[in-house]
């Protein structure tokens, strides 16, 4: 079944030295319940896709269907209430809030939503990630890793239709970046969450069923691995 669907999709950047093509006429479909890696050289557009993917960012031509919804087609307020809904997007550096608790940090999406988190869901998420002794802790009283693990548990209490990783082990060292790299394939088998994982890292990759190669704003490898 397919879960997303890109269209000719193209981000063009205006300069003095004239326009950059950070995503040039990308098509792909991924479909659910996929493990893919999206990776590349710095510069070759893959987290722009990411962005464009996740409707943080729009296009400037093509289209995206995310769960047979054409994202683009809305206004920036549906659009809002879409990804809060439907993306989980997982950064870099975490973007926790420094003055809510892990439980409060996971939970946060679906309350800005305007409901009541699903406390089982929450419980089960809590014990995935390794997070239960630690949910009233603050962010700054956690280790890089367990802050991951806490941007990954808000990223999915939504139950959303995609999750999106934009270089989630670059701020953590190996035995760390490992750590969460499993935990985002627990996810993929255990709720059978579609994973989109932004990285230039090869073990990375290694680890992925399926890896897209991008260059230049463009795919130039499609790989589907056994």
């Amino acid at each position: 079944m397919e879960i997303l669907r890109t269209e000719n999709l193209c981000k063009i950047y205006k300069s003095e030295a004239g326009e950059v093509r950070a995503v040039d006429n990308v098509s792909f479909t991924v479909e659910k319940g996929e493990f893919v890696v999206v990776t590349g050289a710095s510069g070759s557009g893959k987290s722009t896709l990411l962005h464009l993917l996740g409707g943080v960012d729009r296009p400037t031509s093509g289209r995206v269907f995310v769960d047979g919804t054409d994202v683009f087609a809305m206004n920036n307020d549906a659009l809002a209430v879409f990804r809060r809904r439907q993306v989980g997007i997982v950064y870099q550096f975490y973007n926790l809030i420094p003055t809510l608790n892990v439980r409060e940090n996971i939970a946060l999406p679906v309350e800005l939503d305007g409901r009541k988190p699903d406390e089982q869901r929450l419980n089960d998420l809590m014990r995935l990630l390794g997070l239960s002794d630690r949910e009233k802790n603050l962010p700054n009283q956690l280790s890089g890793g367990q802050q991951q693990r806490v941007s990954i548990g808000r990223a999915l209490i939504a139950d959303p239709a995609i999750l999106l990783a934009d270089e989630p082990t670059g701020n953590l060292d190996s035995k760390a970046g490992e750590e969460i790299v499993a935990l985002l394939l627990e996810t993929n088998r255990t709720y059978k969450q579609t994973v989109i994982v932004v990285t230039h890292d090869p073990d990375v990759a290694a680890k992925a069923g399926r890896i897209i190669t991008v260059e230049d704003g463009r795919i130039v490898r499609d790989e589907k691995r056994a």
